[in-house]
């Protein structure tokens, strides 16, 4: 029986080889929010652009993130879920997506994926804040 507290290969290739890490300069949005009880920071860039049916989409997405394995991993998969997705489709995106693509979190690493998931929301919230003014 597998112990529910070890990480999947998903994770720990994500926390080795994270996708998407960086920074995107002049960024058309950032999200960013910190876990006070953990410790951890994740901060969100997208660029947006127009598909070919006009619609917004996420043209690029980079994560930084100060934090466990867990947080990083989920940084990572995150920006894979939804890079080139429209914004309507990234929003649909939730914290279970994120931990399903990893073939699962410990439970105590749960909040990652919360993490995750609301921080690339805060980032949509933000762009979609410019566009309004």
């Amino acid at each position: 029986m597998k112990n529910p507290n070890t990480y999947t290969k998903q994770v720990i290739d994500h926390f080795m080889n994270p996708r998407n890490n960086g920074e995107i300069k002049d960024p058309d949005a950032i999200g960013e929010i910190g876990n006070p009880i953990c410790g951890d920071v994740m901060k969100i860039y997208l660029k947006i652009g127009k598909n070919k049916s006009g619609k917004d989409f996420i043209k690029d997405i980079k994560f930084q993130t100060m934090g466990c394995a867990a947080a990083i991993s989920t940084s990572s998969m995150i920006t894979e879920l939804v890079k080139g997705k429209t914004i309507i489709e990234a929003k649909k995106i939730s914290n279970k997506d994120v931990a399903a693509s990893l073939k699962g979190l410990p439970p105590i690493k749960m909040h990652c994926s919360n993490l995750a998931a609301d921080t690339l929301k805060r980032a949509i919230q933000n762009w979609e804040k410019k566009q309004s003014n």
